[in-house]
């Protein structure tokens, strides 16, 4: 099958293996669309991040038919049409034409969306559900969250409004951005532009001057220490970057907040896998019944290693302007 493949050298180059044969408890999918992450990027430059790589074939998320299954699969057949988070629980990546993952891992894809949309939705969709239903929200809780209109920001932001959480305070960096957070249903005064000077003060003011009870950190690095500056003492700090700095490290330790890691490697390692495939369920009975829509997403090319390069070209630029980007496999 035609993949995308590391070499010796940490080099992405294309290339060809044997298609991967299912265990008995295994589906064998046609990948039909992949969704790209920073970690993609990130495992090729991050010592931290390389140690999750299972595969020289990257990529954690598709959608796709199953085309064969083993001898114990009970909950598909084949031909349905499925999506998952394969993260390192697969038997390659998805930058290939076929993928085997245990069937606890996947759901069947919501009937009223593409492939497209379907590859879209794993690793973001999984992340702020998992963020929604850890923090247990009061409905007048003030929440503040960097790096809203990326993937995992927009659909929180998405899971928020639709439960009726409207106390939300967020940053963009562009008009653009500003006004896809408009479209989703947030006011003009929610929104803060991070370029502009006295940011500590401006998210403050917009929260009426108060600290916010949770802060969702999305972005890592200099964000973590605007939210550490803006979270009351007590509060909750939401880590989903793992990139904190020491002087929020130590504004959060001396303000006694909690710090909330969100990873859905922990449920890899436990091989809980029903929270993968429950976790998918429910975004397609919330997506199914409309109650929020997919993420926005931009297919920018088949399955190559040109567009693979391209995709962490853009994702490393912060290029995606609020896309999730997809990748099609013919």
């Amino acid at each position: 099958m035609k993949v995308v493949i590391l070499n010796k050298n940490l080099q992405l180059e294309d290339g060809f293996v044997e298609k991967p044969q299912p265990k008995s408890n295994a589906v064998l999918i046609q990948i039909k669309a992949s969704g790209f992450n920073p970690i993609d990027y990130q495992m090729l430059e991050n010592e931290l991040e390389r140690k999750l790589i299972s595969s020289p074939i990257l990529g954690r998320e598709l959608s796709g038919i199953i085309v064969y299954k083993g001898n114990d699969v009970t909950q598909f057949n084949i031909g349905d049409e499925v999506f998952c988070g394969s993260g390192s629980m697969g038997s390659n990546g998805t930058y290939a034409e076929f993928i085997t993952v245990p069937e606890a891992i996947v759901a069947l894809k919501p009937k009223n969306i593409s492939f497209e949309q379907a590859a879209a939705i794993p690793s973001v969709g999984m992340t702020a559900l998992q963020i929604f239903n850890r923090l247990k929200l009061n409905q007048n809780d003030p929440v503040f969250i960097t790096g809203a209109v990326g993937g995992v920001g927009s659909f929180l932001i998405k899971l928020l409004l639709s439960h009726n959480f409207h106390n939300i305070i967020a940053t963009v960096g562009t008009e653009e951005n500003r006004n896809i957070l408009l479209k989703m249903g947030l006011k003009d005064h929610q929104i803060i532009n991070y370029k502009n000077e006295n940011l500590v003060g401006n998210i403050l003011n917009a929260n009426n001057d108060h600290f916010f009870n949770v802060g969702i950190d999305l972005v890592g690095n200099y964000m973590s220490e605007i939210t550490a500056e803006v979270l009351q003492i007590n509060g909750t700090y939401v880590d989903v970057t793992a990139l904190t700095h020491k002087q929020s490290r130590e504004t959060l330790f001396n303000k006694g907040n909690i710090i909330m890691n969100i990873s859905n490697y922990a449920y890899a390692m436990t091989q809980n896998y029903q929270y993968y495939q429950n976790s998918l369920n429910e975004i397609s009975r919330l997506i199914e019944h409309e109650i929020i829509t997919p993420p926005n997403y931009k297919n920018i090319g088949s399955l190559s290693l040109e567009t693979v390069l391209k995709a962490h070209s853009m994702l490393k630029n912060n290029q995606t302007q609020g896309n999730k980007l997809i990748m099609t496999h013919e």
